[in-house]
């Protein structure tokens, strides 16, 4: 299993990234301003960047640490990558099932099932531990409709009813997703999801937190010996991660949904955190990211009991456990995918 190591985000977007020795330094206007050594360095994740010297994205290249590029508002620019280390065998016969849509079917339902279920999970749970303070009959009822969509899902050999069927049960998860926000109401509130561009806060939030979560996901698959590019559900489509967009699905809700929930209602980040632009897209400021991401890097540390596997692992290890035992079914050692199931 790849061991949990650290992600270096640079969010100030006037600095320069350069290499000397086994350190990387932040330059502004030509003068360091930091120095990070790079041997305990997963990913580097820049927001903004006035740019990256050759020198380091080859020194990360070849020692296959990640360096993403994303704008000031978190959308992906480009991910830089060094040579592909898996076993081509590994990697044939992906792309021989990608292009197989019944056998696409058959992975990509799990993917999904693991999304439904999770999502179920949160409902039930909702339901448990805030009785008073939410429509119970409504959550019940939702809870219902998911477990119906997942009798549905776990026959369909179709992707493109897969895909209708996963559309079904969001619709009915967002649908109550508002009444999870216990906090702020006034200033904190989902009626629908918004992503290019997000015109509210929480779909800022959301689509900050998936951002992050799919580049976890791609690392995860390209350290197993995936490409994430060619995936199952998501097809292919020049520069998006479709695999790593197939696997993160189950991850969604239980991980980047249930993160956000917790940073409005613990008050962790208030409307202060917000600039809407004048063509209503919402943005994180600047002070407000550091603190998201400082808690997301807090969040993968937290440890948790794998449901499949039976080992304590940290949350941050989940994306990994999960490309390692999509690895392992498609090597055949594995009768089927096993997807990440939450209790």
């Amino acid at each position: 299993m790849k061991k949990l190591l650290n992600t270096l985000f640079i969010t100030q977007p006037d600095v320069y990234l350069s290499l000397d020795g086994d350190n990387v330094v932040i330059l502004k206007d030509q003068q360091a301003l930091k120095r990070f050594p790079s041997h305990n360095l997963e990913s580097i994740v820049t927001f903004g960047y006035t740019g990256a010297s050759p020198a380091l994205m080859g020194y990360c290249a070849e020692r296959n640490i990640s360096l993403l590029f994303l704008t000031q508002s978190g959308r992906f620019l480009a991910r830089v990558i060094g040579q592909s280390r898996g076993n081509v065998i590994l990697r044939k016969k992906q792309y021989r099932f990608s292009e197989d849509e019944e056998i696409s079917a058959r992975i990509a339902r799990n993917f999904i099932i693991g999304k439904i279920f999770n999502h179920k999970w949160m409902i039930e749970r909702m339901t448990r531990d805030y009785p008073l303070r939410i429509d119970v009959a409504a959550f019940k009822d939702i809870s219902q409709q998911l477990s119906v969509v997942i009798q549905d899902v776990r026959t369909c050999d179709d992707l493109e009813r897969l895909r209708g069927l996963e559309g079904q049960a969001a619709i009915s998860y967002n649908r109550i997703f508002d009444q999870m926000i216990l906090q702020q109401k006034e200033d904190f509130y989902f009626h629908s999801r918004s992503r290019r561009p997000p015109l509210d806060n929480v779909n800022a939030m959301l689509s900050f937190a998936y951002t992050l979560l799919a580049h976890d996901t791609a690392s995860a698959l390209e350290g197993v010996g995936l490409d994430a590019y060619v995936g199952f559900l998501h097809r292919d489509r020049p520069g998006r991660v479709s695999l790593a967009l197939d696997l993160m699905e189950e991850l969604r809700g239980i991980y980047a949904d249930r993160f956000v929930l917790s940073l409005i209602n613990k008050k962790v980040v208030n409307k202060e955190a917000f600039i809407k632009k004048e063509n209503g897209s919402v943005l994180m400021t600047d002070e407000a990211r550091k603190t998201f991401l400082s808690a997301w890097q807090n969040k993968k540390q937290e440890k948790i009991t794998h449901p499949y596997l039976g080992e304590k692992i940290q949350w941050g290890l989940v994306p990994h456990a999960q490309a390692l035992l999509l690895a392992r079914y498609l090597r055949g050692d594995l009768d089927e995918y096993p997807p990440f199931l939450w209790k």
